[in-house]
């Protein structure tokens, strides 16, 4: 079978299509055939090696943390789950290889895909569509009423932030690029800013406010209001190392004002995502779909930012 794969740290021309063995699932795994993947931005950090005085790392590296498809075979007490079910999940905590044709997960990690969308199209939501519902929900506790800013908005994260704030109640402000303000507002934004020409000292108070994009952290921190909370989602990634230790220590010191986490989502939260994206609260948002022969291409793309949602690898291509 094909899988996406690199045997060094460096920029996106290190990724390969390799043949690798399909894998056979294992007590309580699912073989699934996959339908796409989404590209995700936290892997271009890995890729890069900017984390490696920190992840340990072990070549050949897969690449792909969510994806879609079809159930194609069970491991011993995989019971929950049936061959050709459509289905959608997120590899293990840190365990990528999902750009690949087949994957095998522990049967936890999926859930029903959402009937209403394609697995092509649904493909953009698992993993920041449990990311942004985590940090919403979960960490932030926004309620219906509250005032919202959602920094970096355009991207994958973040544009599912923007309907998920929309949906729960609140009041949403979204820090996009000039040309995308329109589009933003018509996710759901309330008030859609230039982040170029806006400075923190400009806006207003917030009783949540979601960064997804790293830097600058304490000036934003500021236009909390009394009660309010940041979701820290992204590193500076310039110096991503000090960035996250700094990141860290602020929500040490402060962890009822400053929450961080690392997407792991239960069971439970991936099947939420499909009730959500089958009520309509959310939407896939999709900026192109690549061939397989094309992931690097995708994380060049990626790197020069400007991205509405997400990057797709359609498998079937």
């Amino acid at each position: 079978m094909r899988a996406v794969q690199y045997t060094r740290f460096g920029p996106p021309e290190v990724l390969r299509v390799t043949d690798v063995p399909t894998p056979r699932p294992g007590p309580g795994e699912v073989l699934v055939e996959v339908r796409a993947a989404s590209v995700d931005a936290g892997e271009l950090a890995f890729r890069a090696g900017r984390l490696r005085g920190i992840a340990r790392a072990r070549f050949p590296r897969g690449l792909g943390g969510d994806f879609t498809g079809r159930v194609a075979a069970l491991g011993p007490g995989a019971h929950a789950w049936s061959e050709g079910e459509e289905v959608w999940g997120l590899m293990p905590h840190f365990a990528f290889g999902a750009i690949a044709d087949y994957v095998t997960v522990p049967g936890q990690r999926l859930a029903r895909a959402p009937r209403n969308l394609t697995l092509l199209d649904a493909a953009a939501l698992p993993s920041s569509g449990t990311t942004a519902l985590t940090a919403l929900t979960d960490k932030a506790g926004l309620t219906s009423g509250e005032r919202l800013l959602v920094r970096g908005a355009t991207g994958g994260v973040g544009s599912i932030a923007v309907q998920l704030g929309k949906a729960l109640g609140a009041h949403v402000t979204a820090l996009a690029g000039a040309r995308n303000l329109g589009w933003v507002t018509e996710l759901g934004a309330d008030a859609a800013l230039d982040y170029r020409t806006t400075r923190p000292q400009d806006l207003g108070r917030y009783e949540v406010i979601l960064d997804v994009v790293g830097t600058d952290l304490g000036a934003y921190r500021s236009r909390l209001s009394r009660r309010g909370r940041m979701v820290a989602l992204a590193f500076d990634q310039d110096r991503i190392l000090t960035s996250m230790a700094t990141t860290g220590l602020r929500a040490a010191l402060s962890p009822r004002r400053m929450k961080l986490f690392s997407n792991n989502p239960s069971p439970a939260r991936i099947a939420e995502l499909t009730a959500a994206a089958e009520a309509g609260g959310i939407r896939p948002v999709i900026d192109t779909v690549y061939p397989i022969g094309e992931v690097a291409e995708a994380h060049r793309r990626l790197e020069a930012g400007g991205v509405r949602g997400k990057l797709i690898i359609d498998m079937q291509r």
